[in-house]
């Protein structure tokens, strides 16, 4: 047995999904419901944890009672958590070190 190192081509990517960090469906799936989450965390902040379940658990009795019009909160859900998550999300990507 010999101790040679073998290189291994790398896989072959596109520079898009280099990037984006995979593919791009994949990555925006991820990113719609980190900023859904987020979203929740940040409208139910109030510096107490029970809160946060409550808001939670608010949402999903508003999608059960209301329906259709629950889709409007989770739409601002989305919004209030894409204004954090898309912009540090992008910052990372763009100064993250490029592997070789």
């Amino acid at each position: 047995m010999s101790n040679e190192i073998r290189d291994y081509p790398a896989r072959s990517q596109d520079s898009l999904s280099r990037f984006l960090g995979g593919s791009p469906l994949a990555v925006a799936f991820r990113l719609i419901l980190l900023s859904i989450l987020v979203g929740v965390v940040l409208s139910a902040i109030g510096f107490d944890p029970l809160n946060i379940i409550y808001s939670i658990r608010l949402l999903v009795q508003r999608l059960y009672e209301f329906g259709f019009d629950a889709f409007n909160w989770l739409w601002r859900y989305f919004l209030l958590g894409a204004v954090i998550v898309i912009p540090v999300w992008f910052l990372s990507r763009l100064f993250a070190p490029r592997g070789r």
